[in-house]
């Protein structure tokens, strides 16, 4: 039986706007299709000239996901979160000797739900990472965005001192790990006009790392029912990179996975989802709301309900989708952000008329049911909206394993998990 895709999903999956992927439905350039509900859409395999949908048709997924390591990779996390990306390295292999994370309920999660891993909280800026040097694999962190400095004149590592990134760069240093891995949002390629990704790639060369090219990740290619895109950035030292190894980036999932596939029983979960607390609309915004169909969004409310609820913003440019936004149980979700009731970019839940729960969150992010978040509910929602998807994670992180296992087949080395594992919270001073 054909894969359907949705118009919206082609739109998303090459980048373009929905009335150019309709358009070409609607002209002939590719068939249109009706879904047993009635939907319009395209059989993926009559896109086969449409790359993004030719490497889901001709994916080698199945064989990737049973990669296996070698032997014990360890690795280090920084800006560590609530746990996303770290879960999806450790399911990959990696075998961490140390997250690190400043927020108390964040750190509080990741200790409740993996005892084991040496969680460190602090302020990265007073972190020693020397005592690491020469026994982690791998380094990781998905260093928060902040305004770069261009008081230098070449662009390098002294243009990223006060932010982030620099203290990523200078752990890098510190610990030499084989490869370290950024992760940041899609916009930080065109930020400044593509500047500051520049001076971060001069920064790497001068750590004596070679960048691979950068990618943009889109999570709906990766069997994660939500449009989150990622910048990620992989540098292998040259050392090591001089001896021919190669990184391959991920195959995607088969098909794009929806709402549908994240609240109930199917391929990502074997239980629908579990109840847990979420907000609760007030009853003005509630009525609203009630009047909005699935997939649909303020321009869908009658007009004078539109400029009542919208307010000021109804006068302005711009296509305002996300306001009084309901999502699509056969779409996947827009992407999530820290609160799932914000007038700029509403969450309301397909079918009912309330904002998406703890867990319906979760489970967007393909966290599996029994991990635990710390604090109250809008601790809770913040984590996860933070969060890395756990399977783009996953997916990044067998490819990361094929690449260790390469360079392992070229420069066998014992594993250094047990010396690594007793390094502590004595890293920060007092």
């Amino acid at each position: 039986m054909p894969t359907f895709l949705s118009i919206t999903n082609l739109a998303d999956l090459t980048g373009t706007s929905f009335a150019t992927a309709q358009k070409w439905g609607k002209s002939g350039v590719y068939p249109l299709h009706k879904n047993e509900a009635g939907k319009e859409g395209f059989y993926m395999e009559e896109l086969t000239d449409v790359e993004p949908v030719k490497m889901m048709l001709e994916t080698n997924w199945d064989n990737e996901f049973k990669t296996t390591p070698r032997r014990h990779y360890t690795s280090v996390e920084l800006f560590a979160g609530a746990g996303g990306l770290a879960l999806g390295m450790h399911m990959a292999g990696f075998k961490h000797v140390l997250l690190n994370e400043m927020d108390t309920m964040a750190c509080r999660t990741l200790r409740q739900n993996r005892p084991e891993w040496n969680v460190l909280q602090g302020d990265i800026h007073k972190v020693d990472f020397s005592s690491l040097r020469g026994k982690v694999d791998f380094l990781s962190g998905g260093f928060p965005c902040q305004a770069f400095s261009y008081a230098g004149k070449k662009g390098g590592l002294n243009d990223t001192r006060g932010t982030l990134f620099f203290e990523l760069a200078r752990a890098v240093k510190e610990i030499q790990p084989k490869v370290f891995m950024g992760e940041n949002v899609k916009g930080l390629l065109s930020h400044e006009n593509g500047r500051t990704l520049n001076i971060i790639r001069n920064a790497i060369s001068e750590l004596e790392y070679t960048l691979i090219e950068p990618k943009v990740l889109k999570a709906i290619m990766y069997q994660v029912p939500q449009k989150r895109e990622r910048l990620i950035l992989i540098a292998i030292r040259n050392d090591i990179y001089e001896r021919g190894v190669q990184f391959k980036w991920p195959d995607p999932y088969k098909r794009v996975m929806t709402l549908r596939d994240a609240f109930f029983c199917g391929e990502l979960f074997d239980t629908d989802v579990p109840k847990s607390e979420g907000q609760i609309y007030p009853s003005k915004k509630a009525r609203v709301m009630s009047m909005v169909p699935e997939g649909g969004d303020w321009r869908n409310l009658p007009i004078e309900v539109q400029k009542e609820y919208m307010g000021g913003s109804f006068f302005l440019g711009g296509g305002k989708t996300g306001m009084a936004r309901r999502l699509s149980m056969d779409e996947p979700s827009l992407t999530l952000t820290c609160a799932p009731a914000q007038k700029q970019t509403e969450r309301c839940h397909p079918t009912e008329t309330r904002p998406l729960t703890v867990r319906e969150y979760a489970r967007i992010q393909t966290f599996p049911d029994n991990w635990e978040f710390a604090g109250n509910m809008s601790a809770q929602y913040k984590q996860i909206g933070n969060a890395v998807p756990v399977n783009l994670a996953f997916a990044i992180g067998r490819a990361l394993i094929r690449l260790f296992n390469d360079i392992d087949a070229i420069m066998p080395e014992k594993s250094e998990f047990e010396a690594a594992n007793k390094i502590s919270a004595e890293m920060i001073p007092t």
